[in-house]
């Protein structure tokens, strides 16, 4: 099962990314940018199990990632994806991190998120 830590390591090993934490008020919500554009390309945050389709107020850890719209629309129904909590709904996907999207599929959807926002 990828964790957010999981997700920090691979993005400081390969696109040299730290994170960043813009809001003193939500201090778990890291956001992943590319150094020379400023663009984000990720978002790992933790969110009520209710907020992503699933059953609980328990706090999960889930990875916002840009996608295509066909791409989000396929995957956003399926089981460990969810629309995007909080960002656009038509170019981004929520991976929920309780180990149901497989751990290739999760770094697959991170680089393609990177290299969308390039």
């Amino acid at each position: 099962m990828v964790t957010r830590a999981d997700i920090l390591k691979y993005v400081d090993k390969h696109y040299h990314t730290k994170p960043e934490h813009l809001w003193e008020k939500y201090p778990t919500s890291e956001i992943l940018r590319h150094e020379r554009n400023r663009k984000w390309y990720a978002l790992i945050t933790d969110v009520s199990r209710n907020k992503v389709g699933l059953e609980s107020d328990e706090l999960i850890d889930i990875l916002n990632v840009k996608c295509e719209p066909d791409l989000v629309f396929a995957l956003s129904s399926q089981a460990g994806f969810s629309p995007a909590w909080h960002m656009n709904k038509k170019h981004w996907l929520t991976i929920i991190l309780n180990g149901t999207v497989a751990d290739d599929e999760v770094y697959r959807l991170l680089d393609l998120s990177y290299e969308l926002t390039k």
